[in-house]
């Protein structure tokens, strides 16, 4: 009912939008682009302005004959901002229009644009979402829905992204790796959100969704999610400020900082974000068992409320040694005090008769820092192209966890029985240290070849304390405390080519990675080693009919390996039935992904694909003792996983006040268990639609409408029912525009939550899962300096490790 509400809403505001206008605007303003030869100028952007403000109206592209019209016009003064790569920016204008008549602006002639690279750089406005091949770019500056969002939020409204609980993917449900800016954030979990949550949009130049990457990259068989942070490069001083404030059930807050100066022989850049939130998690579960006649419910009631304040900070400079050499030095990272208190309420039935009630209530102390050093260096060989760069990187993750918890235990009658007292310390510290070359060598003027080599250490060192109070101290419980430390060594290398043939273009590269693990239990004095060597081939082919349609299709072969925490055999309590584990013995995923792609005018985008995954563990696997009723949350590999499919992107422009971008995902999922794990073999849909409604209301207002819907599906061994959400947002820029202020609200019906039931083996569980989502926020944000800020990047080594770092909740 809410979702027809919401449904019935947002077509009444786009039926009164248009009402609305359509009583003002009826002047058309249209006409012809050519270049300095005479040709037609094809897909020039044509941006229409009002004269007296110069406030942008819409924007165009001009056809292939170089035409380009605006219909559904207030009968005003115009002006036209022409852009087209190769060629000089130019004004045209102003132009009167008057209602009910075309106006046909006079011919416009495009001059060619001649440039010393070396001395001048051109700045121009990209779109909102940029198509590549095997790649999405989601330019966060450009959007109204970003502006006082975190990474996060925006990751979560992003076309081709899923956020189910913790997992953030591109690819299927697989997890993808999250970098920033190229550098693994060596997280995941509620660990790799809570830094999401504390990165604000004012930090963020782009977001790239990366499905097929070429082998320069690390081969993650999710794909790449990188976080491209800003880093100015205009000669001055510039910086903007972010406000936000919030309220859903608590309080929301944040702050942040940009900023970067820039001369002729140095550019000093960075960013600090503090944000001040609280929030609830609210679950439950039915566990149902039945065993030797008998049928044993144990149903599972917890909420949870987090606080959580969250620093993040970035300071980097570039030193430019001359003209052709850059040594560079950048330290990011994020420090997080988080305090959960934690209510779980546990009802055991045996034959539908209360038997027994236990409630375990805890306080959790937990502070998280992350921080990496990148000294960076770029070299130009010679005249010709020829590029080294070199990274070293040093990165460290710690984390301190306190937990105390106080378990009651009743009878079927209410009458308290026992108690106790636990504590529960779970310390632990990753540490990365990598180091990489690239070398770029442009054999002609149509091919290019890279190759590289790179090397990564990490150790990981994890500690759990458990055990109950006992004549006032708390003591160390050999069946739940342990020790133990991980060590991987992966050594890479790669050799990529690119090379271009009239309309065709091939990329085309091979990566080698040798892996050299040892996990050691030093409580249980076990050691687990796992040696392997795996060579991931990646190829691209794409056709360029012409400047508006592109055809490519890719393969790549990649490889997720286990997170650091799911290789911990560490047995952690929730309550006396329910138990996580990690399992030692995890393999590593490996994927086969097919894409065939269209892309008309390099936005709209139909994509076909199959993804075929050994050794899946992407989900949560329930092992349930039928006779002791305790039931432990693992990974294993369970089985193959295969998922084919066809995306759409597309933006759509109703009217000059009116566009729009719709994302669909229609996919088969099927997955196979191996025989160790059970008989599934089991199929089922999926549809995944988003879309975003763009309204000018003129005056520098703007407002958005967002949806999302996926349809029920089978993900793993569970049946997910079908979820959704609505959000709406309007916006104003301020003080000559370099200010802006935004008003949104998430989730407007309180609808997006997960919806569960499994029934596989010896496993009867119906949950469900919500977390809050419907909260209002207001944003400000003001710059001062320039406002066309170029960015740059500065990608370093340690992509993959960084993403797999995870400090066990």
């Amino acid at each position: 009912m809410r979702l027809l509400v919401g449904c019935l809403l947002s077509a009444f505001l786009s039926c009164f939008f248009s009402a609305s206008h359509a009583q003002l605007a009826t002047a058309v303003l249209e006409g012809k682009i050519t270049t300095d030869n005479g040709s037609p100028a094809d897909a020039s952007t044509v941006v229409l302005l009002r004269s007296r403000d110069s406030s942008i109206v819409s924007s165009v592209v001009a056809d292939d004959k170089g035409i380009f019209r605006f219909a559904g016009l207030q009968a005003e003064s115009y002006l036209l901002l022409i852009s087209k790569a190769g060629y000089q920016k130019m004004y045209a204008g102003p132009y009167l229009t008057k209602t009910g008549q075309t106006f046909i602006a006079p011919a416009i002639k495009l001059k060619q644009l001649v440039q010393n690279l070396n001395e001048v750089s051109v700045v121009s406005t990209r779109p909102d979402i940029e198509a590549q091949p095997g790649k999405l770019i989601i330019n966060v500056q450009n959007s109204l829905q970003a502006q006082g969002n975190s990474a996060f939020d925006i990751l979560r409204l992003s076309p081709g992204v899923r956020v189910d609980n913790s997992n953030i993917s591109i690819i299927g449900h697989q997890n993808a790796l999250v970098t920033i800016d190229g550098k693994p954030t060596n997280l995941t979990g509620e660990d790799l959100i809570t830094v999401l949550q504390g990165m604000q949009a004012n930090t963020i130049d782009r977001i790239e969704l990366i499905t097929a990457g070429s082998a320069k990259y690390d081969a993650s068989s999710g794909g790449v999610i990188n976080i491209v942070l800003k880093n100015g490069k205009n000669t001055g001083f510039n910086a903007s400020v972010t406000g936000v404030a919030g309220y859903g059930k608590y309080y929301k807050s944040n702050a942040g900082l940009v900023f970067n100066d820039r001369t002729d022989k140095y550019n000093i850049f960075g960013n600090y974000g503090y944000t001040d939130n609280k929030t609830f998690h609210d679950f439950t579960s039915d566990r149902v068992i039945n065993f030797d006649n008998a049928i044993s419910d144990y149903d599972v009631d917890y909420n949870s409320v987090q606080k959580s304040q969250v620093n993040t900070f970035g300071i980097g400079t570039d030193f430019y040694l001359s003209a052709k050499q850059t040594i560079g030095f950048f330290v990011n990272g994020s420090v997080a005090d988080n305090n959960y208190v934690k209510n779980n309420n546990l009802k055991i039935y045996n034959q539908s008769a209360l038997d027994s009630i236990i409630t375990a209530n805890s306080n959790v102390n937990r502070h998280l820092t992350r921080v990496n050093y990148n000294l960076n260096y770029t070299g130009k060989l010679d005249s010709a192209g020829k590029i080294i760069t070199a990274d070293f990187d040093y990165t460290t993750n710690n984390r301190s966890s306190a937990e105390y918890i106080s378990n009651n235990f009743y009878n079927g009658y209410g009458t308290r029985v026992k108690d106790s007292l636990l504590q529960n310390l779970s310390p632990s510290n990753i540490q990365i240290w990598l180091s990489k070359v690239d070398f770029t060598d442009p054999l002609s003027k149509t091919s290019k070849l890279e190759a590289g080599i790179k090397y990564s250490n990490v150790t990981s060192n994890n500690d759990l304390i458990f055990g109950p109070l006992v004549n006032g101290v708390y003591t160390s419980d050999p069946a739940f405390s342990n020790h133990f430390v991980y060590t991987e060594n992966v050594n890479a290398a790669y050799v990529n080519f690119k090379n271009k043939q009239n309309k065709f273009n091939i990329d085309i590269g091979l990566r080698a990675e040798q892996t050299i693990a040892k996990g050691n239990s030093l409580t249980l004095n076990h050691i687990v080693n796992d040696n392997y060597i795996n060579l991931f081939p990646h190829l691209l082919l794409t056709y360029t009919e012409s400047d508006k349609s592109e055809f490519s299709l890719s393969y790549s072969r990649g490889i997720t390996r286990p997170k650091y925490d799911q290789l911990n055999p560490f047995l952690y309590y929730i309550d006396l039935y329910d138990y996580t584990s990690g399992n030692p013995y995890l393999k590593p995923e490996y994927s086969n992904l097919v894409e065939l792609s269209y892309t008309y005018n390099k936005t709209i985008v139909t994509t076909l694909y199959a993804h075929i995954v050994d050794n899946f563990d992407e989900f949560n696997f329930n092992e349930q003792n039928d006779t002791s009723k305790v039931n432990i949350t693992t990974q294993v590999n369970f089985g193959r996983a295969y998922n084919y499919g066809i995306k759409f992107f597309a933006p759509a422009v109703f009217t000059a006040w009116w566009n729009a971008d719709f994302d669909v995902d229609a996919a088969y999922q099927r997955y196979v268990a191996y025989p160790a794990n059970g008989n599934l073999n089991k199929g089922t849909q999926d549809i995944v639609f988003h879309s975003t409604q763009h309204f000018d209301l003129g005056n520098n207002y703007i407002a958005e409408i967002s949806g999302y819907y996926e349809s029920p599906s089978f993900y793993g061994i569970a049946q997910l029912k079908a979820y959704y959400q609505v959000d709406a947002r309007i916006g104003k820029q301020l003080f000559n525009k370099r200010g802006s202020i935004k008003l949104e609200a998430t989730d407007l019906f309180n609808t997006y939550k997960d919806r569960s039931y499994i029934n596989y083996e010896n496993l009867n569980i119906l949950g469900t899962d919500k977390k809050e989502s419907q909260v209002v926020r207001l944003t400000f944000t003001y710059r001062f300096g320039k406002t066309s800020v170029k960015t740059t990047v500065h990608q370093t080594g340690n992509e993959e490790e960084q993403g797999r770092a995870n400090s066990t909740n």
